[in-house]
C-alpha cells in the first residue's frame, strides 16, 4: 500500500472502528509467505478469511461520502498519546501519530507519490508542502478538513 493510502486508511479506518491502525499495521505485502504462516494471505484457509474482510473494509468506507471529521479523529488519537505531537503543522508528527515511518526516506517516498517537483533535499520546504497535500487529499477523499489545514 502506498504511504498516502496508509495514511488515509488509518484515518478513515479509525472513524469506522475504535482504533484504525490495526488493518494497515503491516506495510509490506504478504509476498511468498510460508504456506503455514498466519499472515493474511488470499488462501482458502478458514483462519485468514475472518481477518481479510475487516482489512479491506476501511477503504470502502469513504467512497460513498464518508464525511469523516479528520481533525476530530486526529485530535482523539493525539489525546491518547503521551508524546505531544503537532500533527496540525508537521507531517512528521502526523505520521508519528498514525504510527507510520516518518523518516526522511518515507517522506521522500510520499513526495514521489504526490508528484512533488521541488528539491527533496530541502526537507523543510518539502515537509510543509507534504502536510498541505496530505490534508488536501484527505478532503478530496471524503474527509472534512478545516480550512486552516488545507494547502
Amino acid at each position: 500500500m502506498s504511504v498516502l493510502g496508509t495514511i488515509m486508511s488509518r484515518i478513515f479506518g479509525h472513524a469506522r472502528a475504535e482504533d484504525g491502525p490495526a488493518p494497515a499495521s503491516t506495510s509490506s505485502p504478504p509476498p511468498s509467505a510460508a504456506p503455514g504462516s498466519a499472515s493474511p494471505a488470499p488462501s482458502d484457509r478458514s483462519t485468514p478469511l475472518p481477518s481479510a474482510p475487516p482489512a479491506s473494509a476501511p477503504p470502502s468506507d469513504r467512497p460513498s461520502g464518508g464525511d469523516v471529521d479528520v481533525a476530530a479523529v486526529l485530535t482523539e488519537k493525539a489525546a491518547k498519546r503521551t508524546e505531544n505531537l503537532d500533527w496540525r503543522r508537521s507531517i512528521v508528527d502526523l505520521m508519528k501519530l498514525l504510527d507510520l515511518d516518518s523518516s526522511l526516506a518515507a517522506r521522500k517516498e510520499l513526495a514521489r507519490e504526490l508528484h512533488y517537483s521541488g528539491d527533496t533535499n530541502d526537507s523543510a520546504t518539502m515537509n510543509v508542502w507534504l502536510h498541505g497535500q496530505v490534508m488536501k487529499k484527505l478532503a478530496e477523499n471524503g474527509g472534512r478538513v478545516p480550512d486552516d489545514l488545507r494547502a
